[in-house]
């Protein structure tokens, strides 16, 4: 290994591809000697299990949900992805705080501020490495699930307007800087996306050595249209 292992964080609305391209990657560094750890939110660890199953099946209040995730997330940092990156593991996550800020502020209009001090309650300072973003349209995500097999969950069942919302917080909350590193647009075929987010990855390494910060990197999708001024600040790798 010739540096540490990083934290490294999947996003995007439901349908939009992630777990397929975190199996890829995981493969990938696994081929290159690297220790891997896949988890997932929320979930990841035995508590967090029990706490996705009644947040993907029982209606509650904004506020409920919220604590909820946080309350997995907390278990999850503290036992499981904390550890591993210790052991010189990398771990990818599918979804972290990230999910949060789209799904319960940018989808449910809860407060963004209490989120803020919720993610610094539960973190502390902690955060991931790096994001990457699948960037899908609400239909196209849509689509995706409808040719899955078994049921939609309570979120998946969400109408397109509100998906409209998470994705227009996903790519807001990067704009500003927040956190999002990488936004991927679905045209990139599936044989190049590992590559694509190894490279990125290793741009998020570089950038902490020099001046430590979240690095924003957004790849246009000419497949898609696109209103002016939805792009996220670009950095060439």
């Amino acid at each position: 290994m010739t540096h540490s292992p990083l934290f490294i964080t999947f996003e995007g609305i439901d349908g939009a591809g992630k777990s397929t391209q975190i199996e890829r990657l995981a493969k990938r560094l696994e081929e290159q000697g690297e220790s891997v750890l896949v988890t997932r939110e929320p979930g990841g660890t035995p508590v967090g299990e029990k706490i996705r199953g009644l947040l993907l099946a029982d209606d509650m209040t904004p506020r409920t949900e919220t604590l909820l995730f946080f309350a997995a997330r907390a278990e999850h940092a503290e036992t499981k992805i904390l550890p591993a990156l210790a052991s010189d593991t990398w771990v990818l996550s599918d979804r972290f705080t990230d999910a949060t800020y789209a799904y319960q502020v940018g989808g449910k209009g809860f407060s963004g501020s209490e989120v803020e001090a919720l993610e610094t309650w539960t973190l502390g300072a902690f955060r991931p490495d790096g994001t990457v973003l699948f960037d899908l349209s609400p239909e196209a995500a849509a689509a995706r699930r409808a040719a899955r097999s078994g049921g939609d969950d309570r979120f998946e069942r969400e109408s397109a307007e509100f998906f409209s919302r998470v994705r227009a917080a996903y790519l807001r909350y990067g704009a500003a800087g927040k956190g999002v590193a990488v936004v991927l647009p679905p045209y990139l075929r599936r044989r190049v996306a590992p590559d694509f987010v190894l490279r990125a990855a290793k741009a998020v390494v570089r950038q902490q050595q020099q001046a430590p910060r979240r690095l924003v990197v957004h790849v246009p999708a000419p497949l898609e249209v696109h209103r002016p001024g939805e792009y996220l600040p670009s950095v060439l790798l």
